[in-house]
């Protein structure tokens, strides 16, 4: 016996979907660099880009990777610190950490081609569904659902779907309502059609509904409840974490730290920094913390202080200073001295370049 489709659209709604969205799409879209052709790489590269980030904030680092990386063998020869330089201010390291590793394994074991089914491309490391999907419908033409955040939004207004949009199981239901939808001649069109109408027109608040296309089909703005969709389970806030950084010179260079390689910012520098537990004094434990690491360190005193949010902690960060009159043979294997210069050229993240402003 056939399994019951999840959902199920009448024929015509997709015809009319089908035609007004490519319509309004091809008079509306934005001209984005990653468009320019259908190279796989560039399509790739760019969907990883734009994971929980903003269009307008890719687009110059988009232009600046491939003009550095303009090919896929391009960036599998890389160093992963040039790489990772490059992605610098991008946040969300592991992104670029994935695509390198998995580039590498397409030049080395595909003839450097992206692979055009859905079953070797979702093995590739940091590729999910929509990923593939994205890649396998703009690149290549082939019939394959894309589903991200603003198509979510999208077809819980058209259908009034009122499923929380952060399950497994909703995505899936999403999956299989895209793939009813998509045109068999236009499929990357289509995909893209959807994501622009997300993000353009079907917006998280204050949807523009006056001059949305699919306006004659949607239930939502039939009933008036297109604010109230979609729903999602309020996320836990960023969890609150007491930082200090420190910035230890000697001799006109300066301690760097290489982060651990598993956990967050892994394997990225940064300068050396405690977590502070409840109750602790900054100084205290940053004399501590260097007594740990063999330096003898003199004129320690607070220089800034500043707030930064990751996904789940919330860092309130002291900044210190200090000068080494000596570091021992104790001195962890994790910190390296560096001039100014050197450190301008590594890779470091947004929350230790806030530091790094205070003193270079």
């Amino acid at each position: 016996m056939a399994k019951k489709d999840v959902f199920t659209i009448d024929g015509e709604v997709v015809q009319i979907i089908g035609r007004e969205l490519l319509d309004w799409y091809n008079r509306n879209r934005r001209d984005l660099p990653w468009r320019k052709d259908q190279d796989p790489y560039k399509i790739w590269v760019s969907e990883i880009m734009l994971q929980q980030t903003r269009v307008d904030t890719v687009i110059p680092y988009f232009q600046r990777f491939i003009e550095q990386f303009p090919t896929l063998d391009d960036l599998a020869e890389a160093p992963e610190e040039q790489v990772i330089k490059a992605w610098e201010g991008l946040g969300y390291y592991s992104r670029v950490k994935n695509l390198h590793a998995a580039v590498k394994e397409v030049s080395a074991h595909y003839g450097s081609r992206v692979p055009d089914d859905l079953e070797t491309i979702s093995k590739l490391k940091g590729i999910g569904p929509y990923t593939a999907g994205a890649v396998l419908s703009i690149a290549y033409n082939k019939k394959a659902a894309a589903v991200d955040g603003n198509v979510m939004r999208v077809f819980s207004r058209l259908f009034v779907l009122t499923d929380d949009i952060a399950l497994a199981s909703t995505r899936k239901k999403m999956e299989h309502i895209a793939l009813q939808l998509i045109p068999e001649d236009a499929p990357g069109d289509f995909n893209q059609a959807l994501m622009e109408l997300g993000a353009l027109i079907c917006t998280p608040s204050s949807p523009q509904c006056l001059f949305c296309p699919l306006q004659s089909v949607c239930n939502a703005y039939a009933e008036g409840i297109e604010e109230e969709l979609p729903r999602k389970k309020k996320a836990k806030p960023p969890k609150r974490m007491d930082m200090v950084m420190l910035w230890l010179t000697q001799d006109e260079r300066a301690l760097v730290e290489k982060r651990p390689d598993e956990g967050l910012l892994a394997g990225m520098w940064g300068l050396p920094t405690i977590h502070l537990a409840e109750a602790k004094d900054s100084l205290d434990e940053a004399r501590r913390y260097c007594d740990k690491n063999g330096l003898d360190v003199t004129n320690v005193t607070i220089v800034g202080k500043f707030e930064h949010i990751f996904s789940h902690q919330h860092w309130k960060v002291t900044v210190l200073r200090g000068d080494v009159k000596r570091a021992d043979d104790s001195t962890s294997s994790a910190l390296t001295w560096m001039s100014a210069q050197q450190i301008k050229d590594k890779p470091f993240s947004n929350v230790y370049r806030k530091a790094l402003q205070l003193f270079i």
